[in-house]
C-alpha cells in the first residue's frame, strides 16, 4: 500500500479521534514505527493491521471503515488529480475516467503500487455498473469513494451506490445509479 494511502488513515483517525489513538493503533497492530514516508510502498499487510485493529478497537467492522475512510479520501485524491478531473464531469463520469486516468498515472508515476483495476460499464445514461478487482479484498473502501465521489461533486441526494457482491471478494460488483 502507498505510503500516502495510510499517511491519510493516520489523519482520519486522528480527525476521528485524537494522536494517541492513531499511536495506540499502530503499537497494537505490530508495526513498529507510527511515521509513514510519503513516497514509499508499505506491505499491505500493514493497511490491513491497521483496519482490522480499528475495527477491534471501534467495534465497528472493518469493511464499513473502509466505506468511511474511502469517503474521507476523496477531497484529497481530487487535489491530487485534478489535472485529469474535466470541468463538465460529474459522479459518473468520473468514475468512468478513474482506470484510465487516476489509476494509469499512479502506475506510471509510482512505480511498485498496485491500485485495483475497474472495470466500468455504461448500463444507460444514468446507470454504471463497476467491477472492482484486486487481491486486497478492499471493495468496501470502493464503495466509500464512489460515495465521497457523490459528495465531492454534490450529487449524494442523486447518487445511489449498491454493492452487487460481497464486498470482501477479490472481484465486487457495484452499481452506481443517478436518480
Amino acid at each position: 500500500m502507498h505510503g500516502s494511502i495510510i499517511n491519510l488513515l493516520k489523519r482520519f483517525v486522528q480527525l476521528q479521534y485524537d494522536h494517541s489513538t492513531w499511536l495506540r493503533l499502530v503499537e497494537l497492530s505490530g508495526l513498529s514505527n507510527a511515521d509513514f514516508d510519503m513516497n514509499t510502498v508499505y506491505p499491505d499487510a500493514h493497511i490491513f493491521a491497521l483496519v482490522g485493529q480499528a475495527a477491534e478497537m471501534t467495534g465497528i467492522p472493518a469493511a464499513q471503515l473502509q466505506e468511511k475512510f474511502g469517503e474521507f479520501l476523496v477531497p484529497d485524491l481530487m487535489l491530487v488529480y485534478k489535472r485529469y478531473v474535466q470541468p463538465e464531469w460529474g459522479t459518473l463520469e468520473m468514475i468512468e475516467h478513474t482506470e484510465e486516468a487516476m489509476h494509469g498515472a499512479v502506475r506510471r508515476d509510482a512505480p511498485g503500487t498496485r491500485p485495483p483495476v475497474l472495470h466500468v460499464r455504461r448500463q444507460s445514461a444514468k446507470e454504471l455498473e463497476v467491477t472492482y478487482e484486486s487481491e486486497r479484498r478492499m471493495g468496501a473502501l470502493a464503495v466509500g469513494i464512489i460515495r465521497g465521489l457523490a459528495a465531492y461533486f454534490d450529487e449524494t441526494e442523486d447518487i445511489e451506490v449498491t454493492p452487487l457482491t460481497s464486498e470482501d471478494e477479490e472481484r465486487v460488483v457495484i452499481r452506481v445509479r443517478q436518480r
